[in-house]
């Protein structure tokens, strides 16, 4: 009797996003800023003496309840690196690699420094503060740490604009350009209203959720 040798099937190595690790990793980068902005506009309906058109997110986190938008600022920073980690893995080797999931990064971590150095009372909230804002060192230090995250995600759009178009997303590649201009725009507007601080920090973090999604539910072409 003769035996027919046959080859044996290739192993084809998972995915990076088909491990639950990464799969979690890759989660975090989606959810933070949902959650984040959930939490901040729930709070800013409960919370007493709050307006959105005087107030920014960052005062939730002064007063008796100012605890839960600190751990808010603490949730969306660990989310945000883990986020990090999970694009690293997800562009294991392919356009933007390095540095957009390191700019990422950088944007998490200022989610930390936010929550360490609190932002200054001012415009009457908490109840009983004067409308006058005095800058203090920690309230500048806050200042500083939100304006490099936001830098570091607007740059981080730009780089991840490479790989989008590179899985053939080329008008999400066009989008991912242009958000930082949007974005950027809102932090600009901010002297005539906050709102405009807040939609501009909102759409951030709601386009690296999108962009997250649509990169890691699209296979690279190599």
């Amino acid at each position: 009797m003769t035996h027919t040798l046959r080859a044996p099937h290739p192993v084809v190595p998972a995915s990076p996003t088909s491990r639950p690790a990464a799969r979690w990793a890759v989660a975090g980068g989606v959810l933070a800023g949902p959650l984040f902005l959930t939490a901040g506009l729930a709070q800013g309906f409960a919370r007493e003496g709050f307006d959105f058109t005087r107030h920014a997110l960052s005062q939730l986190a002064l007063g008796g309840a100012g605890w839960i938008q600190t751990v808010n600022f603490l949730l969306a920073g660990a989310l945000l690196l883990a986020g990090a980690a999970g694009l690293r893995r997800l562009l294991d080797g392919d356009a933007g690699a390095t540095w957009g999931p390191v700019l990422v990064g950088v944007c998490g971590a200022s989610f930390w420094a936010a929550a360490a150095f609190p932002a200054d009372a001012g415009a009457g909230f908490p109840a009983g503060s004067p409308d006058a804002t005095t800058l203090s060192g920690h309230g500048a230090a806050h200042m500083a740490a939100g304006m490099a995250g936001y830098l570091a995600l607007c740059a981080a759009f730009v780089v991840l604009a490479r790989p989008l178009a590179g899985r053939g997303h080329r008008g999400w590649a066009v989008a991912s350009r242009i958000a930082p201009v949007a974005v950027l725009a809102g932090f600009a507007g901010s002297a005539a209203s906050v709102l405009a601080f807040t939609a501009g920090a909102g759409l951030g973090l709601l386009w690296l959720a999108a962009l997250t999604v649509r990169l890691a539910t699209t296979p690279a072409n190599r």
